[in-house]
């Protein structure tokens, strides 16, 4: 049994190209594709896992804090390095919300600081000197 502190995949070549398939023991499968032809490509994987681990604090936050709201998205956008490695350089979330009324302004802004700060493991995984330019339209 793994612990819960320790997330692992496995990753397997499908085969053709520059196409892999893989996951968590037992759990959904993903398909990792160079070309993002048949599955997203590593760096659109690394941008979808940033918005996803923010969406989620977010909205854990908004719940607790009796927000409500009646949508959420968040669109990643980055800015990777000329020449290799090609790092991303500037990452720009914009938050897309429809829901809290201006009365709860004070809160949304408090959870995405809350996320950006303190609960993001994949924000904080990355490196620092990346920057990051958070934005929210609300819809």
């Amino acid at each position: 049994m793994v612990p819960s502190n320790v997330r692992q995949v496995r990753l397997r070549w499908a085969g053709e190209g520059l196409v892999f398939r893989g996951g968590p023991d037992g759990g959904p499968v993903a398909t990792l594709d160079s070309d993002a032809n048949e599955g997203l490509s590593s760096t659109h994987f690394l941008l979808f896992a940033l918005a996803g681990c923010m969406a989620v604090d977010v909205k854990m936050i908004l719940e607790k804090s009796r927000v409500p709201i009646e949508s959420l998205e968040v669109e990643a956008v980055g800015e990777r390095a000329e020449t290799p490695p090609r790092r991303f350089e500037k990452i720009q979330l914009t938050y897309e919300v429809r829901g809290p009324l201006e009365e709860h302004e004070k809160r949304l802004q408090n959870a995405i600081d809350l996320s950006r700060d303190k609960y993001c493991s994949v924000l904080h995984s990355l490196d620092p000197s990346i920057e990051i330019d958070i934005r929210v339209r609300r819809l």
